[in-house]
């Protein structure tokens, strides 16, 4: 089959980035299509992918959205594709992936609903009704049970048109035996001992991710030996301040996104991302697969792969007292055993699953 698919740039390092990634990457490996990659002029040759690249305006946001869709519907129906799957919200797609999750449902989360003057907000909300009801899409994949669910509730998608299909990880890249490589030297760079337990939370988006809550929770464990290590891009000056009123400014650490972020993991005991939306942050699936387990909201997708107890721990709200309690009981659980509980978890989260199923969806929606 002649596949498109609609992305904006991407690299081999970070997050979502790394997903689509592999699962091209996995596409080319299975070798059974022809797959062109539709995106801007900013990303590079992609080995095995035909990529398109289309003139887009730069600023201001809602300019850049709509130019990218229009653009994109322009290459779709001028390409001959048997079928088109887009990873952002256009105006034409067979199937729309949403790897962002539910746009709605996050300003819900974040306390942004009601009547939207932001224009960038107004033409997402639009895009979205318009792919979720039917109109500009024939299917929508859900990257987790929780954001089907959110789909059909929102926007009365039958159920029949979304499909449930999980990202994978990198299991070779993302290892427990990198501790062994990299723990010792990534936290000494860090200025972080040795004998301190270290929660790492990795990602841009500090409010939405939960990192306000999860400081508060730091404060109230009360655990001299813990410290917190924040990777990822945003303002930090109000968690700064944050954590210096709370008595732990000692405690935190900061640093700038890594290409190399499995060193991060390998220096960490726990990954923390107590989200208020968070549709299936690719974090979870690094941390399980490094051996690290994960204490996260009910709100996030990726709280389907953890079992609490065996692989970390689950907050039913993104609040201090809750976290504070899950951080404890995986401060005094065995390490060992949750280190075994967390690589365990992450083996049904491959590249190869997740393209066996795209695949297979894509053969019954054939043109």
């Amino acid at each position: 089959m002649r596949i498109a698919l609609i992305y904006r740039p991407f690299s081999f390092h970070g997050g979502i980035e790394t997903a689509t990634a592999g699962l091209l990457s996995a596409l080319v490996r299975r070798g059974e299509h022809d797959i062109h990659l539709i995106t801007t002029r900013a990303q590079p040759k992609v080995d095995g992918i035909t990529v398109h690249p289309l003139p887009i305006l730069g600023s201001p946001s809602v300019l850049r959205q709509l130019s990218f869709a229009l653009q994109a519907r322009r290459a779709v129906r001028s390409g001959g594709y048997d079928l088109v799957q887009s990873h952002e919200r256009c105006l034409v797609q067979d199937v729309y992936r949403a790897g962002e999750g539910c746009h709605r449902a996050y300003l819900d989360a974040t306390g942004r609903a009601g009547l939207q003057v932001n224009p960038h907000h107004r033409l997402l909300l639009w895009l979205e009704r318009r792919i979720f009801t039917l109109e500009s899409a024939r299917h929508v994949v859900a990257i987790s049970g929780h954001g089907k669910e959110e789909i059909q509730r929102l926007y009365k998608t039958p159920a029949r048109a979304v499909t449930t299909v999980y990202n994978g990880v990198d299991l070779d890249r993302f290892h427990p035996d990198n501790r062994g490589r990299w723990r010792t030297e990534t936290r000494a760079a860090l200025g972080i001992s040795e004998e301190a337990w270290l929660i790492a939370f990795i990602g841009s988006g500090f409010e939405r991710k939960g990192l306000g809550p999860l400081i508060e929770g730091l404060a109230r464990l009360g655990d001299r030996s813990a410290r917190l290590l924040v990777a990822g891009r945003g303002r930090t000056e109000p968690y700064r301040l944050l954590a210096e009123r709370l008595g732990v400014r000692d405690s935190v650490s900061w640093s700038a996104p890594r290409p190399d972020v499995e060193r991060l993991y390998a220096a960490a005991d726990v990954l923390a991302l107590p989200a208020l939306y968070e549709p299936f942050g690719n974090v979870h699936l690094e941390a399980l697969a490094s051996g690290v387990p994960v204490l996260t909201s009910r709100g996030a997708g990726g709280a389907e792969a953890v079992v609490p107890g065996e692989s970390g721990a689950i907050v039913d709200k993104p609040e201090a007292p809750a976290i504070a309690g899950g951080l404890g009981a995986l401060l005094h659980a065995d390490a060992r055993k949750l280190s075994a509980g967390a690589r365990a978890a992450a083996l049904p989260f491959t590249f190869d699953a997740q393209v066996k199923r795209l695949a297979s969806l894509w053969q019954s929606l054939r043109r």
